[in-house]
């Protein structure tokens, strides 16, 4: 990023890209201080190899996010509880359900919460999923119904809301 074009464009997408990078960092980790180290290890790993990118540099920066949240996880080997994620000054209607979504959430694994977000929040096909983690599309599916099933028990309260395989 020697010249400035490449570094305007750099900086242009982090400011355009960054709120968004940062939500999905939310839901992969649960904690709003991982979810800041992993949007600023995408960032930097991004603009480290910024003149290479052939895709989408958001693409490359959520497929980093992913993969270095498991790292992440594979490292630490325990379980961090989300509770803490929860705004006591900014209460809305639904804040029982997002706490006992949040709690469900921090029980399953780092995969399974990984392949969840890329399907439920980001939209992602059960393609479009396993080309992002580099999995298999039959591990997206498996992955996805195990995970679904684990929170109908950690959770039966979430089985009211509606989700629409695709």
């Amino acid at each position: 990023m020697a010249d400035r074009p490449d570094r305007g464009a750099f900086d242009e997408f982090v400011h355009a890209r960054s709120g968004a990078l940062a939500r999905t960092a939310f839901l992969l980790t649960g904690n709003h201080h991982t979810a800041e180290d992993l949007v600023q290890h995408a960032l930097l790993q991004t603009a480290r190899h910024w003149e290479g990118i052939s895709t989408s540099p958001e693409a490359y920066a959520r497929r980093v996010m992913y993969h270095q949240n498991i790292s992440w996880w594979r490292k630490r080997r325990f379980a961090e509880t989300t509770l803490g994620a929860y705004d006591a000054s900014h209460p809305s209607p639904d804040s029982d359900l997002r706490l006992t979504l949040d709690a469900a959430l921090a029980q399953l694994t780092p995969k399974q919460r990984t392949v969840l977000v890329l399907r439920f929040f980001e939209d992602l096909t059960e393609v479009q999923t396993a080309q992002a983690i580099g999995i298999s599309v039959s591990t997206v599916k498996s992955t996805t119904r195990n995970a679904l099933a684990r929170l109908r028990v950690l959770a039966p309260d979430l089985a009211d809301l509606q989700v629409v395989d695709r």
